[in-house]
């Protein structure tokens, strides 16, 4: 019996000291992302008049859960490193061995931690954190921003609003196709500032050129003029090929709930849906990527507290964080240029760094 108590004791105690120390790193670490990320929008701010600080602060904190999510390895690394250094310095995890207990004992409750958190963080914090960043786009486009488009994609197509010479004009279209940019049994509506109704397009197909929109067998219907039939017509417009694939390619909005249905539509409206696509199977590795990060933690950290290179040990381990990552993003980028499978670039970082961090931890314990 009080075997299996030290067991839970060991287990509660471990996971309490990793929970404060992360607690503790996510609050500086955040903290230095909203200070710059304040005076980044503050120097924005300082080139549009009237836009409040309060409305300045308003949209820091909405970045903050998009933010955790992108710097959560990080947070899981410096905490992992920062406890097992902790408990080693105080000899504690020299009392763990003489107790009996192996090194994947007194690890293996943060290794759970680390990866509930990762579930939390991906069926909870990513969803949050879309609802807010839609927010801050919002505000951001009010007060920071002079583009007035707008791209939405729905079942029945793509949909496009953009400003016109007297308000603005709205258009849809069933399919986008590539690589000519043509939209497909298309509609336009313009109304005035006041959203009244001026004239309607109705067309088979539109090309997008420098510039404009050209209809081809137009349908015009106006409110002063008579209606039209079989003409060719050009709308005026500061839309970009790159501007519509950077709008669907956006992962900071699209909650990994909605990522399935949405990836869906996408190919079925005829965009690649790679990028997003390698983000969902990121997504769902996260939580098996931080527990491969507290064994690279422990690698690095598990030495005799007597030792001269400890603070060498843990710059390595942050060293090592930092090439993963940078390693990850570069995977996923062939990955989204299909360069490489989908599932190779969003899952060969956990495989790495399991099989880095699992091995040297075997040798060590075993030799």
């Amino acid at each position: 019996m009080s075997t299996a108590i030290s067991k839970k004791t060991l287990a509660l105690y471990t996971t309490k000291v990793f929970l404060s120390h992360m607690a503790v790193i996510t609050l500086v670490l955040l903290g230095l992302v909203l200070f710059f990320d304040t005076i980044e929008l503050l120097r924005r701010a300082s080139h549009f008049e009237s836009v409040p600080l309060l409305r300045v602060l308003q949209m820091s904190f909405l970045k903050l859960p998009e933010v955790t999510q992108v710097i959560s390895p990080f947070i899981i690394l410096f905490s992992s490193l920062f406890t097992l250094w902790s408990l080693n310095s105080k000899n504690e995890i020299t009392i763990f061995r003489l107790a009996g207990y192996s090194v994947w004992q007194f690890i293996f409750p943060m290794i759970l931690s680390s990866t509930v958190i990762g579930l939390l963080v991906i069926g909870i914090l990513n969803p949050i954190g879309t609802i807010l960043v839609k927010k801050f786009n919002t505000l951001e486009q009010t007060y920071l921003s002079k583009d007035e488009n707008e791209i939405a994609l729905f079942k029945n197509g793509i949909w496009l609003k953009q400003p016109s010479e007297k308000g603005y004009a709205i258009i849809h279209a069933k399919e986008l196709n590539f690589p000519s940019w043509t939209l497909d049994n298309v509609m336009a509506l313009a109304f005035n500032d006041d959203d009244e109704f001026l004239w309607r397009i109705d067309s088979p197909k539109a090309s997008l050129r420098e510039g404009e929109w050209a209809f081809e067998n137009a349908h015009i219907l106006s409110q002063n003029e008579e209606e039209q039939k079989d003409v060719s017509i050009t709308l005026p417009t500061t839309l970009t090929p790159e501007k519509i694939e950077k709008s669907f390619s956006s992962t900071e909005t699209m909650s990994f709930w909605q990522l399935p249905k949405f990836i869906r539509i996408l190919e079925s409206t005829g965009f690649d849906s790679a990028s997003l696509r390698i983000h969902f199977q990121s997504l769902m590795a996260l939580p098996f990527f931080f527990a491969s990060l507290i064994l690279i933690s422990a690698c690095v950290t598990l030495r005799p507290p007597r030792s001269q290179n400890a603070f060498k040990m843990v710059a390595i381990g942050v060293g090592t964080g930092f090439i993963l990552f940078f390693l990850a993003n570069f995977l996923k980028a062939l990955g989204a240029s299909s360069q490489i499978p989908i599932f190779i670039a969003a899952w060969s970082p956990v495989a790495i760094t399991a099989l880095l961090g699992g091995g040297i931890l075997l040798s060590l314990e075993d030799g």
